[in-house]
């Protein structure tokens, strides 16, 4: 199966500029639904699922090769390849936006600019890093997911997502987790909450935008400072959206925030 099958990626839009938008843990490309169709009429849209969630070939996934967020970044780099893109705009949500930072440094040239929805280099708290978690509190969190993937589901997405008045929000997120293969869903989550790429931050040259909301229990506005001190050439902007979702819950300001930034 060549890499447009294993990604199930999906092509949309009328312009030459391409934009890749990249789903985050426990999501699918449908997590882009209120986002992406607004630049479809400037832009190549192009969405994928990564190998284990949404509709991609499960049987392409590899505990070795995706232990590593460097794994799902080599899938990008590829899959960018194949499709002969060039100077390509990568729009990545939590993890996702990290996974691109580490396929811009792959391929140097590949991509034009980062745009990073949510993102955190570390969860861990370090010295003076804040975040958002110590160690212990994230071994927790995937003992529980270990134990009990439903539960865990059910209890984080509210969470994560925040606005409690729009429930629906967080119901659609907790389905979202329910859905992906318990197995593959707790060694992405190992994958994610124990990595730590600050190191690779001053490596980033090309231009960045940095989406951080308020009152995001995942990656706290500490951690969207620390990235705009060490990534050169970054914006900083701190929505007023709330959560770690705003191409859910906030579309609308996500969508003005990135024309800002590529006008």
């Amino acid at each position: 199966m060549n890499v447009i099958q294993r990604n199930n990626v999906i092509s949309k839009g009328n312009g030459t500029q391409v934009m890749v938008f990249a789903h985050g843990f426990g999501c699918d490309q449908n997590m882009w639904r209120f986002v992406a169709p607004a630049f479809e009429e400037d832009y190549k849209v192009v969405l994928f699922d990564h190998v284990g969630a949404g509709n991609s070939d499960l049987s392409a996934y590899s505990s070795e090769k995706y232990s590593q967020l460097e794994g799902y970044a080599e899938d990008i780099v590829e899959m960018c390849g194949e499709m002969e893109l060039k100077d390509v705009i990568f729009v990545g949500h939590s993890v996702s936006s990290i996974i691109g930072m580490i396929a811009s440094l792959q391929k140097p040239g590949l991509f034009k600019s980062l745009i990073m929805v949510s993102p955190s280099p570390s969860y861990i708290n370090e010295d003076d890093y804040v975040g958002g978690f110590t160690k212990e509190q994230i071994t927790e969190l995937m003992d529980s997911l270990d134990n009990n993937h439903l539960g865990w589901s059910m209890t984080m997405a509210p969470v994560i997502m925040a606005n409690p008045e729009r429930g629906e929000l967080a119901e659609e997120l907790s389905n979202s987790f329910c859905r992906s293969n318990p197995e593959i869903a707790k060694e992405f989550a190992r994958t994610t909450f124990f990595s730590d790429k600050r190191a690779l931050l001053p490596e980033v040259g090309i231009p960045t935008l940095i989406l951080q909301c308020s009152e995001d229990v995942i990656a706290p506005e500490e951690v969207g400072m620390y990235m705009h001190e060490k990534i050169k050439k970054s914006q900083f902007v701190l929505m007023k959206a709330t959560g770690h979702c705003p191409n859910l819950s906030a579309p609308e300001e996500t969508i003005t925030a990135m024309k800002a930034f590529l006008s």
